[in-house]
């Protein structure tokens, strides 16, 4: 594979219950060597019909609050078409289509740019399914 485009696999456990997991260091660490203090684009590819890559605060409660919001959006009941799994869980069926299953971020000098307070997260509401799968690729 070219140093132009560089790829890798990150297995994340998230348990058994609705999670955001902050990926941002594991982006880090993947920029130092795929980047190699190169400018270019980060993505962030979760393959999975039931997760999705949020940019957002962590920390101050703010991924709780999006717990939250998607719970409210997206009641774990059963009034989903979408009906195997645990109670409610044609929900997570429908959470990419709020939170994308990808991101595309800029990197500069081999560094991620974010803003101050963001964070690279694994927005994970699938109860049933306890580890997932990230592919982090740098184009540069």
């Amino acid at each position: 594979m070219s140093d132009a485009f560089t790829t890798r696999m990150l297995n994340v456990a998230t348990g058994s219950r609705e999670r955001v997991v902050d990926l941002t260091g594991e982006c880090a660490d993947f920029l130092r060597e795929a980047a190699a203090g190169r400018d270019g684009l980060l993505n962030i590819f979760v393959p999975h019909a039931t997760a999705g890559v949020a940019i957002i605060e962590t920390g101050a409660g703010s991924d709780d609050d999006l717990l939250a919001a998607l719970h409210s959006l997206l009641p774990a009941d059963d009034r989903w078409q979408h009906r195997h799994g645990s109670p409610g869980h044609g929900r997570d069926h429908v959470l990419p289509a709020l939170v994308p299953p990808y991101a595309t971020l800029p990197v500069i000098g081999g560094h991620l740019e974010l803003g101050t307070w963001q964070s690279v997260c694994l927005v994970d509401t699938n109860k049933d399914n306890r580890d997932r799968q990230v592919r982090l690729s740098f184009l540069g």
